[in-house]
């Protein structure tokens, strides 16, 4: 799933010559689940950025992983930010390749994850390693347990909404406590919070 036709179109013609024998397409996440649930794909191929909004493909990986731990999923993304690339493993991405990788590298990937293995791209591994041993979560201490539980949930790659749901609370909290949590952490903008907070969880998990 991507929402750039002349990526898809690369792509496409890129595993057409990896047996790929049919290769349905989606721009928008509730259009790729809808597909997903009437195709039935030996592999997906997901952008973490949808027309639906940043990160949206976390979402519906979050959401494809509830009902579907086995169908490979290969990450495709201009994301490099290694809490970025941590997050999309920890939701159940099988390998992680960047958009601007050699030709050659993203057909071993789509190959290597179809076949059931994992991949992830060499150019980004090591940051991720080193990611996963910092103590960024150092600017975390005066977060209060209110915004420790909103937190977590916003690096789940849940809406506000959906967050207010499960902690029933109001919508009207839930984005307080967000306004709160881009003052301490630093961020200019949701999707800079929902990196914060999907860093927190990489480095604390």
């Amino acid at each position: 799933m991507d929402d750039h036709p002349v990526v898809l179109q690369g792509f496409k013609q890129l595993v057409e010559g990896a047996d790929a024998k049919e290769i349905v397409t989606a721009y928008k996440a509730s259009e790729g689940f809808r597909r997903y649930r009437t195709r039935r794909p030996d592999i997906i191929v997901l952008d973490l950025q949808m027309q639906a909004g940043a990160f949206s493909g976390l979402s519906f990986l979050r959401r494809l992983r509830l009902v579907d731990v086995e169908t490979p999923v290969l990450v495709l993304s201009l994301h490099r930010d290694p809490a970025v690339v941590g997050c999309a493993l920890r939701f159940g991405a099988s390998g992680y390749v960047p958009k601007d990788a050699a030709p050659e590298e993203v057909l071993r990937a789509f190959q290597l994850v179809r076949d059931g293995q994992s991949y992830i791209s060499p150019e980004i591994a090591s940051d991720v390693v080193f990611h996963w041993l910092d103590k960024r979560t150092k600017r975390l201490k005066h977060v209060t347990s209110r915004e420790f539980e909103v937190l977590t949930r916003l690096a789940k790659g849940m809406a506000y909404g959906e967050i207010a749901e499960d902690l029933e609370l109001s919508y009207r909290t839930i984005g307080n406590t967000c306004a709160r949590l881009k003052r301490k952490l630093g961020a200019q903008s949701r999707v800079e919070l929902m990196r914060a907070a999907m860093e927190y969880v990489t480095n604390t998990s």
